[in-house]
């Protein structure tokens, strides 16, 4: 069955337009979720919002934005005036540039959707543009109002799709300085570079996303399954306890686990043919 589209309009480039669709690349649909339930009644529980002073019940018209100041104090801020400032959607997904495959970095993605054509008349456009980008490795910049908020979207073709990522701005993005701004420069001797060379080579590996599970999620599900079964829950495994040791100890063992440990280099002699020995 196919997804319903999240959102419509078109794509323009220059004066070439075709109308497309944006579909949700990830959904969480699919987890367990649950329900807040009166213990005593079994009935749901139904969410109210109070004055946090009077503890008495706020009907819905009474409910406004408020903000708050330095003083405590609180700003009214109306729903016509915000519903004022909002951006007038055109429906309109309109690439400003295109740039380098490498040149954005990855903090800045978002949520991606898949970008499709809206029907057979939109799809010769819309594959043009993906080829265009994928023969001069580029990626295309583009911006649109959507979900009532002016938005930017990378847009690239993935396999034999096209993905539009919505991308954070850049006062959302934290600076890497607020966190690692203390951290030293620390130094490694080449014996504890090489042992970590050689453990990284041990576990080379690509990414199959069909093998990662979510275990949380498998618990979950056992859980509930147990519960409706009449099944004692399953009990958790309680993980292994695990000592503080010393650095290099610690690099020394796991290149043990991971396989032969690098060999020490002898430094290389001539032969008698004047070729250099192994």
């Amino acid at each position: 069955m196919a997804t319903r589209a999240s959102w419509k309009g078109h794509l323009k480039v220059g004066d070439l337009i075709c109308a497309v669709a944006l579909h949700t690349a990830v959904s969480s649909s699919d987890r367990v979720s649950f329900n807040i339930i009166n213990r005593r009644t079994g009935h749901r529980v139904e969410r109210q919002f109070v004055d946090s002073e009077t503890g008495k019940p706020v009907e819905r018209d009474d409910q406004v934005k408020g903000y708050r100041m330095e003083n405590g104090d609180y700003i009214v801020i109306e729903g016509d005036e915000i519903a004022a400032i909002m951006p007038e959607s055109d429906k309109l997904l309109a690439i400003k540039a295109f740039i380098p495959c490498e040149e954005i970095d990855k903090l800045y993605f978002d949520r991606p959707y898949y970008l499709a054509p809206v029907d057979e008349h939109d799809e010769e456009a819309l594959a043009l543009i993906a080829r265009g980008m994928r023969d001069g490795n580029v990626v295309a910049l583009a911006e649109a109002v959507l979900f009532r908020r002016n938005r930017t979207l990378l847009i690239r073709p993935h396999d034999d799709y096209i993905v539009a990522t919505m991308l954070n701005f850049d006062y959302e993005v934290r600076k890497a300085e607020t966190v690692f701004n203390d951290i030293p420069e620390i130094k490694f001797d080449k014996e504890m570079l090489e042992l970590a060379g050689h453990i990284i080579g041990t576990k080379t590996g690509s990414f199959e996303p069909s093998e990662y599970e979510d275990r949380y999620d498998a618990a979950l599900v056992e859980l509930v399954k147990a519960k409706i079964e009449g099944r004692a829950p399953p009990k958790r495994k309680q993980p292994a306890e695990r000592k503080v040791v010393d650095l290099m100890a610690a690099l020394r063992e796991s290149a043990k686990i991971g396989g032969k440990a690098p060999a020490k280099k002898v430094p290389a002699r001539s032969d008698s043919r004047g070729k250099k020995a192994s």
